[in-house]
């Protein structure tokens, strides 16, 4: 696989035919979220498994897709919590910047599949983004989200933590990112001196689901990171991973390789993920269960993200 990972994100499989071919299958239908496949993760794939449980995460639903009381395409209505384009703001101590619409893959179970990107953009709205932080000193923390903020070059990644560190009162930079995983050559040489050497406490929060992902990439991409407090976040998927061994497995090979497991999320309820839905009720028996065989820091939080109060205990 090539190192470049400016290629890598543009070497992607995308559209129904361009995945039936690939993966020798018909199980790829064209829906309203496009389909987009990074080739670094294509390649962990077993295409003699149709239930294989990295494939499973990336094929749309082809039920039809309607809107009730449950599901909804915006099921966290973020943009009612958005006092400046391009900034999220929910707890007193943190705000999340959308750093790009972009993302090297397209999960068929993402809550932002249909957020309204226009605008919301932290890079050209960085002005009003950094005038509305300087006036609410209580803020700590900012949480680069998407999009993937790893879809960003390093100079402009470089750029907006630069700008962020010159706050004084922000000791905190949170990066969610699915990019690191799906596509390690993400992981350059520039990245991680740009991390390691910030003033911030740096959180990089990967966005790991399956033990099948913890490719040898990955792990020595992530390996080479110094400094910086590496946690996880997954979300409860059914068929993916709602079992013990599957979320054990998970917890213990991601520890391996020096990650936290932190957060167990529950199915986010957006239209056309209804497949993925784990029941509250079979999730706390399999965080129980977890919690009996796994040591206590190797036992993620479940939680389930609101619109108001951003994340509950379950």
């Amino acid at each position: 696989m090539n190192n470049n990972w400016q290629h890598n994100a543009r070497n992607t499989l995308k559209g129904a035919d361009n995945c039936n071919a690939f993966f020798q299958s018909q199980q790829f239908q064209d829906q309203s979220f496009p389909i987009k496949i990074p080739l670094e993760f294509a390649s962990l794939i077993d295409k003699d498994n149709p239930n294989d449980p990295l494939l499973k995460q990336v094929i749309p639903s082809i039920k039809p897709q309607i809107e009730t009381l449950d599901f909804s395409i915006e099921p966290l209505k973020d943009e009612e919590n958005s006092p400046v384009a391009g900034l999220i703001h929910k707890y007193p101590n943190r705000v999340l910047l959308i750093t790009s619409r972009v993302c090297a893959i397209h999960c068929q179970y993402c809550f932002r599949q249909n957020f309204n990107y226009i605008g919301h953009d932290a890079v050209s709205n960085y002005l009003a983004i950094e005038d509305y932080i300087y006036r609410h000193p209580k803020i700590n923390e900012v949480i680069l989200s998407g999009g993937d903020p790893l879809s960003l070059s390093d100079e402009k990644l470089a750029q907006l933590i630069k700008g962020i560190e010159n706050i004084p009162h922000i000791k905190n930079l949170r990066i969610h990112t699915r990019s690191a995983v799906v596509t390690p050559s993400r992981i350059t040489e520039k990245l991680i001196k740009l991390l390691s050497q910030s003033r911030l406490n740096v959180v990089l929060v990967t966005h790991v689901n399956h033990a099948n992902e913890l490719s040898n990439d990955f792990a020595k991409a992530i390996q080479a990171l110094s400094g910086v407090t590496l946690l996880n976040q997954s979300v409860l998927l059914k068929g993916v991973n709602d079992s013990v061994s599957t979320l054990s497995k998970l917890s213990m090979g991601l520890f391996e390789l020096g990650i936290l497991p932190y957060y167990l999320h529950l199915l986010d309820k957006v239209r056309g993920a209804e497949h993925f839905l784990v029941s509250d009720e079979e999730a706390q028996q399999l965080h129980k269960v977890l919690q009996k065989q796994l040591s206590g820091y190797l036992v993620p939080r479940l939680v389930r993200d609101e619109n108001l109060a951003a994340k509950t205990w379950v």
